[in-house]
């Protein structure tokens, strides 16, 4: 029998209840926001999850985009609940990155649902399958851990597809006696897919990779491209001071822009560049914006430059926006792991020249 109860009956989080509740101790959860109170089951006291996001929930997401605490923003692996479900409810699987958790929860209003969350390291479904973190064994451990069999009636659980390389379904319904279902790619379409009694349609199958979609990466790009701003700034104010006595501010806008070219503009014209290869698409795009600064010099609407700057210019940008762009392969689905090495092989060497070259004309530029 499934009993709710509220979050403000909680008492002290001692020991026996933690052990007994299978995601983590009632009064950690409890002052959880988005925890709005527990069912009692026959393995423990599951959390009840709200399936509309708070101002909290939103800003936090806007934080992690930006790369602000990105590697510890996850939840306790657990059993939870949206709805009232009961024995014949739904178990939808999804990682312990709370962005992923969010995504699924707010689609599940009007839902009775239990969602099974797997410890992928707050790593999301599909980076923690190629990481093996999405996995068969941490499925098999955590239908065990939170007593799964005793919860549901049904031996089904649903996967999101794009966690399916890192599971064996077989091997889940072997020795777990748990069939594995896959759910559609977007989360958007969990309630249509569960409308249709767990069918999929052909183009809930389709792997996407929008305008938007890539705009919501570019943040996390950017942010984690101004490392490598700084540390160039920090190199040309060197040798600025050194060569002249002074800083020219100047002097850093033909990299700021290399910067947002390769790890913004890249990504989101990813399928308008010329070229396959994520590298070439990066130099070609830092190539042009090269040479838009040497004519804004030669125009007099930027400062002039002499031509040995002008050569280390179409040498350095060009290969700093190529670098930030094929970082952006770990975040698309237009590449594949073979590609991408395939690529490096190539790529990461010609970078190499060209950023000697560039040194050596950058120099010639500052003090002959």
């Amino acid at each position: 029998m499934i009993k709710e109860r509220p979050p403000e009956k909680i008492v002290c989080g001692c020991s026996q209840e933690t052990a007994s509740t299978p995601v983590a101790g009632r009064q950690e959860m409890a002052r959880r926001p988005w925890v709005t109170g527990f069912l009692s089951v026959p393995s423990g006291d599951i959390p009840l999850v709200a399936t509309r996001l708070n101002l909290s929930d939103r800003l936090s997401a806007v934080r992690v985009r930006w790369g602000l605490g990105r590697m510890n923003y996850k939840i306790p692996p657990g059993l939870y609940a949206a709805g009232r479900p009961g024995a014949n409810s739904p178990v939808l699987v999804t990682a312990n990155y709370k962005l992923t958790f969010d995504a699924l929860r707010r689609e599940l209003s009007g839902q009775d649902a239990w969602i099974m969350v797997l410890d992928t390291r707050g790593i999301n479904v599909w980076c923690a399958a190629g990481k093996g973190t999405f996995g068969t064994e941490e499925v098999l451990a955590r239908i065990e851990a939170v007593g799964l069999a005793r919860v549901v009636a049904h031996r089904k659980i649903i996967l999101p597809q794009l966690g399916a390389p890192g599971v064996a379904a077989h091997e889940v319904q072997k020795r777990a006696g748990f069939r594995v279902l896959y759910g559609p790619v977007r989360a958007k379409e969990i309630p249509a897919f569960l409308a249709a009694g767990l069918k999929a349609e052909p183009e809930m199958r389709r792997v996407r990779f929008a305008f938007r979609d890539r705009l919501k990466l570019v943040s996390m790009e950017f942010a984690g491209s101004l490392k490598y701003l700084l540390a160039i700034s920090a190199i040309l104010a060197l040798i600025g001071f050194l060569a002249y006595g002074r800083v020219a501010v100047w002097d850093f806008l033909p990299y700021l822009g290399a910067v947002i070219v390769g790890s913004s503009l890249v990504p989101l014209l990813l399928p308008w560049i010329p070229g396959r290869p994520f590298s070439l698409k990066g130099a070609l795009a830092g190539l042009a914006w090269a040479v838009f600064v040497i004519a804004g010099g030669a125009a007099g609407f930027l400062p002039a430059l002499s031509w040995k700057a002008a050569v280390a210019y179409l040498l350095f940008i060009p290969t700093i926006s190529a670098f930030l762009a094929m970082g952006f392969t770990g975040s698309s689905t237009f590449t594949s792991l073979s590609g991408v090495v395939k690529e490096m092989k190539t790529a990461v060497p010609l970078m190499a020249a060209s950023f000697g070259l560039g040194v050596i004309f950058f120099g010639l530029s500052f003090f002959i």
